[in-house]
């Protein structure tokens, strides 16, 4: 029983050891039987963290625009240990994910209207916010929409006055 719920689960994506326990625990599955099919799928490579973690970290910074802060939390949820996430976080520097920031501010400024200084100011919160809620320090997400502002017209003068806090 336990084998047949874990291979169900694995066929929909990759899943972390701990997201397979969890759901063994949920349906009832006793944890000396659980254990013995989640080491088994282990050495056989059914379930490997890291993979995973990798996986993840790729797909979530490329279609979902999270920052690598936004999606250590999500690993850390999944039961990834932290140097392993730490190693798989690693494939996002800085330089991508500012670059992928400003894809979304991009995207997001198309249908947002920018031609008065209130609604610039308005679009800069808007847009600010969305990067924080993805994962993004508040210095990045400041500069890149302070950017994109800029290239739209905006004076960036008025938009904030004040630098934001180093992240």
């Amino acid at each position: 029983m336990a084998r047949e719920i874990c291979l169900r689960l694995l066929t929909d994506r990759a899943r972390t050891r701990q997201e397979l326990a969890q759901a063994l625990r949920r349906k009832g599955i006793p944890d000396d039987a659980a254990g013995a099919v989640l080491e088994r799928f282990d050495e056989v490579g059914l379930i490997d963290d890291a993979a995973f973690a990798g996986q993840w970290v790729r797909s979530r910074h490329a279609h979902r625009g999270l920052a690598r802060r936004a999606i250590a939390v999500e690993l850390r949820r999944k039961g990834v240990a932290d140097e392993v996430a730490g190693e798989a976080l690693a494939e996002v520097d800085g330089e991508s994910e500012e670059r992928r920031a400003r894809e979304l501010v991009d995207r997001k400024l198309r249908s947002l209207k920018v031609a008065s200084a209130e609604q610039q100011t308005v679009a800069g919160r808007r847009l600010v916010g969305m990067l924080a809620r993805k994962g993004y320090g508040a210095a990045v997400a400041y500069r890149v929409v302070r950017e994109a502002l800029a290239e739209h017209g905006a004076d960036v003068e008025e938009l904030d006055g004040a630098e934001p806090p180093d992240d």
